[in-house]
């Protein structure tokens, strides 16, 4: 498990972390969704050992990362890119890495295989893309199978195919009972991968909540069109909707399909089109940041 219990971080006048508190549970994917700047970086350096707070404690398996006896066993982080030297393959950064790790190094080319970097083993990292070197690091995370993975904007550089075989990965350490903790820009990507949803904005945290019941308490938007849009559009604010124009057809929230329909039928308004468009991860996060 890990868990942030009133993180809180202060560079002179700026309060960077304000009391940041949830957690991230064994068998779950965990989101962690912010603006650029609201503090997602600087939290995920604290579980890690590699910010001091100013206040608050981050545990790790109820224990601080610096307490772990260890920490490669129990903790696999990528935080940023390009930790290899750009003069050595993947191979020999992968075999340093399990040298000083402890790691066997059979697990090497067990992992290189897993990442898809076995044709590109013996090249150097220099040489490498961004998504490769993405797949390095993760690797590199790897080495010691640990059960506890923290993961700073994973699929970053990746394509599509890297971004799918991402999300597998990740799904399958969380089905295994492993614990992944991971910030992400790439919305759309995130609503097929987490079960939960940790928002932090401005430095607090102002949403910790399973994604479905987000889904849920987020009303969807209707799209209808009609041969009288004027009359439409009086009858359904009249009952109680928040109605927009969006090219020829209405935007509605606030009332179902089945209410629309009815209101129609009463007012004599034959329906050309109406159609349900859900909520979205994005726009579900925009909500909860402020941002619209």
């Amino acid at each position: 498990m890990i868990q942030a219990l009133g993180l809180t971080k202060v560079y002179g006048r700026v309060r960077a972390l304000n009391g940041v508190s949830f957690e991230a549970r064994p068998g779950r994917v965990t989101g962690f969704l912010g603006l650029n700047g609201s503090g997602k970086t600087t939290t995920l350096r604290m579980l890690l050992g590699l910010t001091r707070p100013t206040a608050g404690q981050a545990l790790i398996n109820r224990r601080r990362f610096r307490d772990l006896s260890h920490p490669t066993r129990e903790v696999g982080a990528v935080l940023e890119q390009g930790i290899c030297h750009p003069g050595q393959s993947g191979r020999a950064h992968l075999v340093s890495q399990a040298i000083m790790v402890g790691a066997s190094r059979s697990r090497v080319d067990v992992l290189l295989d897993h990442v898809d970097l076995t044709h590109a083993a013996d090249q150097r990292t220099g040489q490498y893309s961004l998504g490769m070197r993405q797949r390095l690091a993760v690797a590199t995370a790897l080495l010691c199978d640990p059960p506890v993975l923290v993961l700073d904007e994973p699929a970053n550089g990746l394509d599509p195919e890297g971004v799918a075989w991402m999300r597998g990965l990740l799904r399958e350490h969380a089905r295994l009972g492993g614990t992944v903790l991971l910030s992400s820009h790439l919305l759309a990507e995130l609503a097929h991968l987490i079960d939960d949803v940790v928002v932090i904005v401005k430095g607090q945290v102002t949403c910790e909540a399973p994604l479905a019941s987000l889904y849920g308490a987020t009303a969807s938007r209707l799209r209808i069109r009609s041969r009288d849009q004027r009359r439409l559009r009086q009858v359904l604010e009249s009952a109680g909707g928040r109605v927009t124009r969006n090219g020829d057809a209405l935007e509605v929230v606030g009332l179902t399909s089945e209410h629309v329909g009815e209101i129609a039928f009463h007012a004599r308004v034959p329906l050309h089109e109406l159609t349900v468009d859900p909520p979205n991860l994005e726009e579900i996060f925009l909500d909860l940041a402020g941002s619209r």
